[in-house]
């Protein structure tokens, strides 16, 4: 077994003083802090704003200039800002928010670039209706969706203004999607010398928290911007591209980081005992050879590998008696609690095949442009379900009248003052409502046969919600009309994520009939995994964060092959040709995929971690692992 080199606690310090010295207001510089698992980015980025805030934050806040903080999602802003502290001298946010801040006053140059981008989109989509079979579903959607960018193309002839809401479901054909937001920015930083100016002047340091995930078109223009304005602008870039998640994250951050910008390391983990420090450098050395070392204060640490047949018949029975075990060797009985360890998957479709959503699960991320949102749940044609109807058949069955009325009045455009005002039936206002409610639940929504094309037509028959883009090509009729309502009501409310594009594409189309066909009830149990409240947690979702018993579930089996392949990983099982190509090239094939998302659930652990696999072939699996001397002997054990 490798062994593992400590250090003390203040190892890293010469990275922050490196970053305290980027944060020069007289000649910012941009930085790219590299730090593994474990390493205290947002510890460091704490340490900086805060030094900043000491030194300079008087003068700054004279000028009215500041220093943006952007991350990936809400709740790594949150985070941030639990962390740093309320400060409008550091301003936090998301990406999207931070885009659509400085692009909603330029409606004639979005409706130009829509001009311009959409007639590409339905060229494609009148290419596929040519080559496509006429008289199937899918040449009617795509029918139906050549129809709603028509439309829209149409609504664009006049000057127009556009609205979006960062944070929810943008509905509409004056609403911009959060994809085209980030386009929209990026294109408009490259081409338009005013907005250039504003982010220089306003922002003079822009720092990016998880930048391997960051849309690469918009790191891209950033760079530019950057290059462009050195000694006037820097780019400060926290993360580590091992633990890139997203698809939109660029493949190759490193090396786009030109050799002018400051390269601060943190290479001790503060988090992991050192065996688990040990297993995590082993698994990103082939990547891109960095290690890191473990606090001489730290513990040794216990890993075990669990080897067992992929034909087990009670996967569940085993996975508690690996946690009975673990119990035993690390004399920690609260391993034997379910609730008191973390189970992590590899891949989204082990726990969609656990947890009973497949079907939907497979049926949308056949569209690679809906992976990110698909993993997140960030895709309003999925929060249609999961947080608007969903929650009111709860309610409903309950037989709760004030929780269905609570949430149809935040969610419903039957509620909004303008629909009742305007109501055929004055006297009995809440009569839709009803009718719409009581049609819902005669689907039976439990039921296997009850799929969500026939939950989104009855909602859009009694118009509960508003439809998003992507399921308007299959209910058209429904949804145009349900549209006109929306406009004269988009004053009054605001709701809630995604999305994939304003008009799908042929791609998406199938993918969300596909979707459309599997049954309702999975939503419920996709709604729990992806929002972590359910028993398996998902990678992206415990990436930065920290639990003392880390179970890992390996089973390329419930995976369906999809993506990556751990056994392949192992050298349990030959590489394809595929696989040999990416590997030579070094490009992000499914063993690059696999290490990574090992290594992001492996690296949560703080006291012990067990990682459970099943395979068809045990013996070879162990030779392989045994072979590779990623595990001792003794760590090794067979089920």
């Amino acid at each position: 077994m490798v062994e593992i080199e400590t250090a003390p606690p203040d190892f890293d310090d010469g990275a922050d003083a490196t970053i305290r010295e980027c944060l020069n207001p007289a000649a910012p510089k941009s930085f790219f802090l590299y730090a593994g698992a474990g390493s205290g980015k947002t510890r460091s980025l704490k340490n900086a704003l805060d030094g900043f805030r000491d030194a300079h934050g008087a003068a700054f806040r004279r000028l009215g200039k500041k220093i943006a903080v952007i991350t990936y999602t809400n709740a790594a802003a949150d985070e941030i800002a639990e962390r740093v502290g309320q400060d409008s001298l550091f301003p936090i946010s998301t990406i999207h928010s931070f885009c659509w801040r400085h692009i909603e006053t330029y409606h004639s140059d979005i409706q130009a670039w829509l001009l311009e981008t959409l007639p590409a989109n339905l060229t494609d989509l009148h290419e596929k209706q040519t080559k496509g079979r006429a008289g199937t579903k899918a040449a009617l959607d795509r029918e139906r969706a050549i129809a709603s960018t028509t439309r829209r193309l149409e609504w664009l002839s006049l000057p127009r203004r556009f609205t979006y809401n960062p944070n929810g479901d943008n509905f509409g054909q004056d609403s911009l999607s959060h994809s085209e937001v980030l386009k929209i920015t990026a294109a408009f930083i490259e081409t338009k010398p005013s907005m250039r100016t504003v982010l220089v002047n306003k922002y003079p340091l822009l720092l990016i928290d998880e930048s391997q995930d960051t849309n690469k078109t918009l790191l891209e223009a950033f760079f530019s911007l950057a290059a462009a304005n050195q000694g006037k602008f820097g780019i400060g870039l926290f993360g580590d591209t091992m633990q890139r998640i997203f698809l939109d994250g660029h493949p190759e951050l490193e090396r786009l980081v030109p050799d002018s910008w400051a390269r601060p390391v943190k290479r001790l983990n503060h988090r992991s005992p050192q065996r688990v420090v040990a297993l995590g450098n082993v698994l990103r050395a082939p990547i891109d050879g960095q290690y890191q070392l473990a606090r001489d204060d730290s513990d040794a640490g216990i890993v075990r590998l669990f080897v067992a047949s992929s034909t087990t018949p009670d996967k569940p029975s085993l996975e508690q008696r690996v946690r009975d075990r673990m119990a035993d060797l690390c004399g920690d009985p609260e391993w034997r609690d379910e609730a008191e360890v973390k189970t992590l998957t590899l891949e989204h479709h082990m726990a969609a095949s656990r947890r009973g959503f497949l079907e939907m699960f497979q049926a949308l991320d056949r569209d690679s442009r809906l992976s990110t949102g698909l993993r997140t749940g960030e895709i309003a044609g999925l929060r249609l379900f999961t947080e608007r109807v969903a929650p009111l058949v709860a309610a409903a069955r309950a037989k709760d009248e004030f929780a269905v009325m609570a949430h149809l009045r935040a969610t419903s455009p039957l509620l909004q003052r303008s629909a009742v005002a305007q109501s055929t039936n004055p006297d009995d206002p809440l009569l839709p409502i009803r009718l719409g409610v009581n049609a819902l639940l005669a689907l039976n929504p439990d039921s296997p046969t009850t799929t969500f094309l026939s939950i989104l037509e009855c909602v859009a028959e009694h118009r509960l919600f508003e439809i998003p883009a992507a399921l308007q090509p299959f209910v058209a009729d429904e949804a145009g009309a349900a549209a006109t309502d929306v406009e004269a009501i988009a004053d009054e409310e605001e709701m809630d994520t995604d999305e994939e594009a304003t008009e799908p594409s042929p791609a998406s189309l199938e993918a969300w009939r596909a979707f459309l066909e599997t049954p309702y009830r999975q939503a419920v149990p996709y709604a729990e995994y992806v929002s972590d409240r359910g028993p398996f947690g998902t990678h992206q979702g415990v990436k930065g964060l920290e639990f003392e018993r880390v179970l890992v579930i390996l089973d390329d089996s419930d995976a369906r092959g999809f993506l990556f392949s751990y056994e392949k990983l192992f050298g349990a099982k030959p590489l394809s040709d595929t696989d040999r190509k990416h590997v030579a090239d070094a490009t992000d094939g499914g063993i690059t995929r696999t290490r990574r998302l090992l290594y992001v659930t492996c690296t949560r652990a703080e006291k012990s971690l067990a990682l459970v696999t099943y395979t068809e072939d045990p013996d070879a699996l162990v030779a392989a692992v045994l072979r590779n001397e990623w595990f001792d002997p003794d760590e090794v054990e067979r089920l």
